[in-house]
């Protein structure tokens, strides 16, 4: 039987997308404008806007949106 290596993550999933969308962006930024960079920008939107959804279902007054 396999062992599962398992190991706690040191920042929150939130802090990690963060992070990410930063470094994605900032590959966008050195691509000329074509298909690549628009994948690359729509990638970093979707994680933002998973951000913004697990702040709005973490936040106490829970609104349905707008």
């Amino acid at each position: 039987m396999f062992k599962r290596r398992r190991f706690k993550q040191q920042l929150t999933l939130q802090d990690r997308l963060s992070a990410w969308v930063k470094q994605i962006r900032e590959q966008a930024s050195k691509l000329p404008p074509g298909p690549e960079r628009d994948a690359l920008l729509k990638k970093a939107r979707q994680a933002d806007v998973a951000n913004h959804l697990s702040d709005w279902v973490k936040s106490p007054g829970l609104q349905p949106p707008k």
